[in-house]
């Protein structure tokens, strides 16, 4: 296992469309993901894509064991490894809410996302992941796969007085705690 570098807004790779995973279970898969693993711990990241650390595959990971101390008041979401995803609105229905990103550090920004959907995709193994959620779990889930498609959260930003510097937003959130 290492640490990756994680890629900052501006590199073009973020802004690519990842490819589909074909080859479950193997040992570079498990690799991969060890190293991702690593690396969303070691800065406390929700979530993590692939293309995060420049690699341009369907792959996200998110969620934890323990409260995330960039977002203390958000309720625990299962760590789960998702590849190859597909997300579905439940409805038209919206929710805004303030996020940051590993690739874009020091900053956050309103966001809407749907507020309930259905994801589908398969875990590390090839087995399949069928789950409905709402909320915190929700966005988080939507923001990662995101990345998947080329994506960072500035760019679903509709409101930019609602756009900016995470220690000038929120004074008790040190710009340490949201890189």
């Amino acid at each position: 296992m290492s640490r990756r570098d994680i890629l900052k807004m501006g590199d073009a790779r973020l802004l690519r469309i990842a490819e589909s995973i074909v080859a479950f279970d193997t040992p570079e898969l498990h690799s991969l993901i060890a190293d991702m693993r690593e690396t969303m711990a070691a800065v406390n990241g929700a979530g993590l894509a692939a293309p995060q650390i420049g690699i341009n595959l369907q792959l996200v990971i998110f969620g934890g064991t323990e409260v995330n101390p960039r977002y203390p008041d958000r309720p625990l979401i299962p760590i789960t490894v998702l590849l190859n995803p597909v997300i579905t609105p439940i409805d038209d229905a919206e929710e805004f809410d303030w996020e940051g990103c590993l690739s874009v550090p020091g900053l956050r920004g309103e966001v809407p996302r749907w507020a309930r959907i259905r994801y589908t995709g398969f875990d590390e193994f090839g087995q399949t992941i069928d789950r409905t959620v709402d909320g915190f779990h929700a966005r988080v889930v939507q923001h990662e796969c995101d990345h998947l498609i080329g994506k960072l959260y500035p760019m679903r930003v509709r409101d930019f007085t609602k756009f900016g510097y995470t220690e000038v937003l929120f004074p008790g959130i040190s710009a340490s705690e949201d890189d």
